[in-house]
């Protein structure tokens, strides 16, 4: 489990490390948003003794769509 847990760390890192500068702010907090909430999500269903896949594919639906909000409202007013 430990090897999987790190496997995904390691993935979602360099996930997160991919061209962002040709990305509008949406896109931006989308993946950011997907990447910090698979991680989250993971880790926390880890430690409540459930699904650590379940945990992050949750917590990856629901940051991406939080961060695509976040990112959308910035982008609209001119942050």
């Amino acid at each position: 489990m430990k090897k999987i847990a790190a496997l995904f760390l390691i993935g979602a890192l360099a996930l997160g490390s991919l061209g962002c500068t040709n990305m509008n702010r949406t896109q931006q907090g989308t993946l950011s948003g997907a990447a910090g909430g698979a991680l989250l999500g993971a880790g926390i269903s880890a430690l409540a003794g459930g699904s650590g896949t379940t945990g992050a594919l949750i917590g990856g639906g629901l940051g991406a769509l939080a961060g695509g909000i976040y990112g959308n409202s910035q982008e609209r007013h001119g942050w």
